[in-house]
């Protein structure tokens, strides 16, 4: 089975929580996604990371062997973003 591309990675996210923003970058072995959504208000970092492991299912078992992901709700992306 192929590996999957950060493409589709960012697809499967997508496909099961709604993101503000949603970047993934990897080499078909590694992936490191950032990820900004409303639904990450008032949970925990591992409360955040289970809702997207929920997002990807089964993929994260079968397909998905190494993930580290920067879960921001849409205040905490705006604080960080540089000011002009």
């Amino acid at each position: 089975m192929a590996n999957p591309t950060p493409d589709q990675i960012q697809q499967y996210i997508a496909a099961g929580l709604p993101c503000d923003h949603l970047e993934v970058e990897g080499d078909g072995q590694h992936f490191f996604a950032t990820i900004v959504s409303a639904e990450f208000e008032g949970k925990t970092r591992i409360g955040r990371h289970q809702r997207v492991y929920q997002a990807l299912g089964d993929r994260m078992r079968a397909e998905i062997h190494a993930l580290s992901m920067k879960t921001l709700t849409p205040a905490e992306w705006a604080n960080q973003a540089p000011k002009a």
